[in-house]
């Protein structure tokens, strides 16, 4: 895609202060120079501005905090800005969160949605020329599948069957940025990614979980026996991913993003404990796999994902990094020097 008028691309990051959203925006800013962001996130829990501290000098990035559930708040930001692109990331994603409270997960991931799809909508409209070359990216989960047996992978004609209330609100977020295509023409583009892992991931998800507890010495939680089974991408890939669904994706398409690296639950945080007595190496009686504690599985736990990403190597080019020792090692590190350990 490109900017007829051969200025910077005005680019809205929705969530762009959490793992993924500020992940991509570093990417954007180092790779990407005809590309001007600014950062919508309403920081919760789970996101932190300081990951993108590197970039409060740059002319080229801009943040404003707000809540997308506010109708006019969205309506004045997209009218004010006037975006070329969104790549919309915003999203309550904990699926054991969405079931102790599911309601700021139909707000945030479908009402949101909503307000950001219809704002675009209207300003990118034009009779004489609808939608053009402006893009709306939604960022979705494999989750929206459901789950899956000992063999197969999703594609993207797999049948959604959402498994838990998270799951259930980004197949309904999915389902309005699919009618926007087809009902007005707009021009959108869904990816549907594996289990992300790398640097900023929030304190709740596993890969930092783990090495939390094992650095402080304290029981390391496996839901059931450690038997489901995850596809591992990390989040450089899934960003580069992203650049490319964007730039080069056909409107209307769904694109699924996987890090062709499955692992069970249990096989994973033995991994990583195995780093740890490696890069560490005071784990109790020797050994941080000492640790691991089975705990009550959670409610309606999807056994195994598989994301068969076929389409988009095919079609962009595009394919993931392979040494996933090493960028688990890298990872390992990095949250052992935010954790002082």
């Amino acid at each position: 895609m490109s900017d007829r008028d051969n200025q910077p691309m005005r680019i809205i990051v929705t969530g762009g202060a959490g793992f993924i959203g500020s992940n991509l925006i570093l990417h954007i800013h180092e790779l990407h120079e005809e590309m001007e962001v600014l950062n919508i996130d309403k920081l919760t829990y789970a996101s932190d501005v300081g990951y993108l501290e590197p970039l409060k000098h740059s002319r080229r990035y801009h943040f404003k905090k707000m809540d997308l559930v506010e109708r006019s708040a969205v309506r004045k930001i997209v009218q004010n800005f006037r975006p070329h692109g969104v790549f919309h990331l915003a999203a309550e994603s904990h699926v054991d969160n969405s079931i102790k409270g599911p309601e700021p997960f139909v707000q945030s991931n479908v009402i949101g949605t909503f307000n950001l799809l219809e704002e675009c909508r209207q300003l990118w409209f034009d009779e004489r020329e609808p939608f053009g070359e402006h893009r709306f990216l939604h960022v979705s989960t494999d989750e929206v599948y459901g789950t899956l047996g000992e063999t197969g992978s999703f594609k993207e004609t797999t049948a959604y069957a959402p498994n838990s209330p998270y799951s259930a609100t980004k197949a309904g977020s999915d389902m309005l940025v699919r009618s926007y295509h087809h009902t007005y023409g707009m021009n959108t583009v869904i990816t549907n990614c594996s289990n992300n892992y790398g640097r900023h991931q929030h304190d709740e998800k596993l890969i930092p979980t783990v090495i939390r507890k094992a650095l402080a010495h304290e029981p390391i939680p496996v839901y059931g026996k450690g038997e489901n089974v995850r596809d591992w991408l990390h989040v450089e890939d899934h960003c580069r991913a992203l650049v490319a669904v964007f730039n080069k994706g056909r409107a209307g398409e769904p694109y699924n993003i996987g890090g062709d690296n499955e692992w069970q639950n249990l096989e994973l945080v033995q991994q990583i404990c195995d780093i740890l007595n490696r890069e560490k190496g005071d784990g109790p009686d020797g050994d941080y796999k000492n640790l691991i504690s089975f705990v009550t599985d959670r409610p309606g736990h999807d056994y195994r994902y598989s994301v068969d990403a076929s389409k988009l190597k095919t079609e962009l080019g595009w394919s993931p990094t392979q040494n996933f020792d090493a960028l688990l090692t890298q990872t390992v590190n990095w949250y052992m020097e935010k954790y002082k350990a």
